[in-house]
């Protein structure tokens, strides 16, 4: 027999409630549908987002890699700038970077901050000139913020100066760590989306959106149609911090629309039909859910080949390094080939043993830095040691593939061989030192001015030290230094030569003077040429003489042609005195002597000898006088020394005491006390002596002699005069003979007419001048100018 077992008091009383056991099925079924719903919607949720996730990240690796050849691009570009900071062969480098990059609308080199070079210019010509700086605030702050972060940075989308919306790269370039300007690339917005594979045309569900903050306001901008509020939406986003981007990947159908109330109702009265649709439903989810998730697989296997391809491929070393041990996880060809090495040799190998040992150290300090998160990336000439001992010279660009804040892993060195460029620039310094040696050993300031720039001086040789004793900073520093270096006296005549000559002829030489830096005057004679051409003047090249020796040699031999002319005059008019008054003594001694021979009486004779004894004794004083006037002119070394002129005016008036008693005259002297000449001693007792005894001598028979002596300062001397009140002498009768030997006026017995002479030559030979003023009957006034 049989044995059933005892069935559960639950089971039995399930069987016996129907009712509540319905309902408490129906409880359950309720709860499984719900239960089934709520697990479908997390399930299709999770679904779209990691399609959105996928999505995002084809978008991330076409953007990145667009990024990545653009600042190779702009690299390029970077590379056709020499080291005085010129473009070479832009058009040409231009011309294959926009062939080779259609999505590029140009490509820009921009010096100091202003677009001097793009290409193609055609459609791009309002661009020309513009200075990121001055044009307005977002470019500026744009290109600052570029230069802070020291590498490629995108701005925009903006409105372009050449008509549409685009994006501006600029990388910052730096010749001997100097800022020299930005290599730019421009890219239309529409280029930029559909280089990145934002397009939402192309989907139905899924909408992108472009966005970022305005640096000015402050405010997200977004670039898209669409929706711009995100807070009920599944989405996702990536930021790019080279351009400060975000990119929003939205799925714009509402979740809970799939699971309607009605649906559950239905499922609850169709309890199996719709069991088994759900379930149905369900899996065929699952299957699209793999089989989506195959799709993105094949999709992210087809990037990585893709990326594989160009690593492999790319015209630039590039290596992924163990951070840790140093050790190179994988290399690509080029970088195998530039170290000598097979990928299997290279990979394992420390990148330290490849690094030149001078270099280490700095090599080291930078990637300490890095390790320690205070830089995210850093790039530097190094040089490297190949396979054969060879030394290479590269520039190094090393970027972490960690995130910030986590713990290093490993990290990526781009290795761009410039050998051949170094090579070419230690030749081209070479070059320019050699030029700079032979420039200076010239004995003269080589310079070069421009002259559209107010002929600001663009360079000058070492020789303006030796020369002008300034530096080469110095005479380069200032605007217009040059010019307010023209000794005043000369400045305005160079001048009217610069505005009314310069341009008449191409070469020109010109003699002027400029005050030196230490305070003297040095003549210069300057040589120099407008280049290229008088039709298209540019610059002004030229060389500057020192002169100044010339000068004073010149200004020597005037003098000395000066004072020889003076002497010929002197020794003609000597000439002139000796033969007339020797002439007209031995007339009268061979007319006496004749007369003597023809004499009939003793007495005849000896009145004839006595008067041939006046005129021998003439003939003494005129040989005398002679002598006298031979002794001025002849004296060489004659002593000059500082005397106190008032002394010697009180000598020679106390000298005159009986003639000055003898005629009552009255002395009215007025000399300070502390004038001093540079004079003789005996040359000032004889001139003073004899203008106050002329004085006296021909005063006016009708009046009491007053005589004035004064001296006031004159310049850099003084002028002395001795004013009377006596007869005067009429100068435009006897004004060319007054200072003549034996020159008399007046009659006076006593009269020789050899003093003034005498005085006039006494002055003269200390290098002083003496004038007269008169009028008969009233006066005269004679003046010393001592200088």
């Amino acid at each position: 027999m049989t044995v059933r077992s005892k069935q559960p008091v639950k089971t039995n009383w399930f069987v016996l409630n129907p009712k509540l056991t319905s309902a408490l099925f129906f409880i359950l079924l309720i709860a499984i549908i719900s239960l089934i719903a709520h697990q479908r919607y997390l399930i299709v949720k999770e679904n779209r987002e990691k399609e959105i996730s996928v999505m995002l990240e084809s978008v991330e690796l076409r953007l990145e890699q667009l990024l990545k050849n653009s600042q190779n691009i702009t690299l390029t570009l970077a590379l056709a700038i020499n080291q005085n900071g010129d473009p070479k062969n832009f058009e040409e480098i231009a011309a294959e970077i926009i062939k080779g990059n259609p999505y590029l609308q140009a490509v820009q080199l921009v010096p100091n901050g202003v677009i001097k070079y793009t290409y193609p210019l055609k459609g791009n010509e309002q661009a020309l000139d513009l200075d990121l700086f001055k044009a307005n605030k977002q470019n500026a702050m744009a290109a600052r913020k570029a230069i802070e972060r020291r590498k490629m940075y995108y701005q925009g989308p903006i409105n372009l100066v050449q008509e549409g919306k685009g994006v501006v790269g600029r990388l910052p370039i730096y010749i001997g760590k100097k800022f020299w300007g930005f290599s730019a690339i421009v890219i239309k917005l529409e280029q930029l989306l559909k280089a990145a594979g934002i397009d939402n045309s192309s989907h139905e569900f899924y909408k992108f959106q472009f966005s970022k903050i305005n640096p000015i306001t402050g405010q997200e901008e977004f670039f898209l149609p669409g929706n711009k509020n995100f807070k009920n939406s599944t989405f996702k986003t990536k930021t790019f911090e080279e351009g400060d981007w975000k990119i929003y990947l939205t799925d714009s159908r509402a979740v809970y629309a799939d699971y309607q109330l009605g649906s559950l109702i239905l499922l609850g009265i169709l309890l199996s039909i719709l069991s088994s649709y759900l379930l149905l439903r369900l899996l065929n989810k699952q299957g699209q859910l793999y089989g989506t998730l195959d799709k993105q697989n094949d999709m992210l296997i087809a990037a990585e080949n893709k990326y594989k391809t160009i690593f492999d491929k790319a015209a630039i070393g590039i290596g992924r390094i163990d951070s840790i041990t140093g050790e190179f996880l994988e290399a690509n060809a080029f970088l195998c080939d530039l170290m000598g090495y097979t990928s299997k040799e290279l990979t394992h190998k420390k990148i330290k043993t490849l690094i030149h040992g001078d270099d280490l150290a700095a090599d080291a300090k930078d990637f300490k830095r890095l390790l320690k998160n205070e830089i995210r990336e850093f790039s530097s000439v190094r040089r490297y040691v190949n396979k054969n001992e060879e030394v290479i010279w590269a520039n190094a660009i090393v970027s972490p593939l960690w995130d910030e804040g986590e713990p290093p892993s490993n990290h990526i060195i781009i290795v761009d061989d410039i050998t051949k460029q170094v090579a070419y620039e230690e030749q081209l310094i070479a070059s320019q030192k050699h030029i700079e040696g032979l420039i200076n050993s010239i004995e003269g300031i080589v310079w070069e001015a421009a002259i559209h720039e107010n002929f600001a001086n663009t360079f000058v040789s070492s020789k303006v030290y030796e020369i002008l004793g300034y530096t080469q900073e110095e005479w380069s520093s200032e605007l217009g230094f040059f010019l307010k270096k023209i000794y005043h006296e000369d400045i305005e005549r160079v001048m009217r030569y610069l505005e009314n000559e310069l341009f008449l002829r191409k070469h020109h030489e010109y003699e002027y003077r400029i005050a030196a830096k230490d305070g003297s005057i040095i003549w210069i004679r300057d040589s120099f040429t407008i280049v290229p051409s008088l039709e298209k003047p540019e610059k002004l090249r030229g060389i500057m003489m020192d002169i100044t020796a010339i000068k004073e040699a010149e200004e020597t031999l005037h003098q000395s042609y000066e004072l020889v002319n003076e002497q010929n005059k002197r020794l003609l008019n000597f000439s002139y005195i000796v033969s007339h008054n020797l002439r007209s003594h031995a007339s009268n001694i061979d007319g006496i002597t004749a007369l003597i021979s023809n004499a009939e009486t003793d007495e005849e004779r000896n009145e004839m000898i006595s008067l041939l004894r006046k005129v021998v004794v003439n003939l003494n004083d005129t040989l005398y006088n002679l002598n006298n006037i031979v002794n001025i002119h002849t004296t060489i070394n004659m002593v000059r020394e500082p005397l106190n002129l008032l002394e010697y005016v009180n000598n020679a008036i106390q000298t005159q005491e009986a003639q000055i008693v003898n005629k009552q005259a009255e002395i009215i002297n007025e000399v300070p006390a502390d004038v001093f000449v540079y004079f003789n001693k005996a040359y000032l007792e004889s001139v003073l002596l004899n203008l106050i005894s002329n004085a006296l001598r021909y005063s006016h028979a009708l009046r009491r002699p007053v005589i004035k002596i004064t001296c006031v300062p004159n310049g850099s001397g003084y002028m002395f005069s001795i004013s009377d009140n006596g007869v005067g002498i009429d100068l435009s009768k006897n004004g060319e003979k007054l200072f003549g030997l034996n020159q008399t006026f007046h009659g006076n017995s006593d009269a020789r007419g050899f003093g003034l002479f005498i005085t006039k030559n006494q002055i003269e030979a200390m290098g002083d001048k003496i004038e007269v003023e008169s009028t008969l009957g009233e006066g005269t006034t004679f003046k010393i100018m001592f200088v």
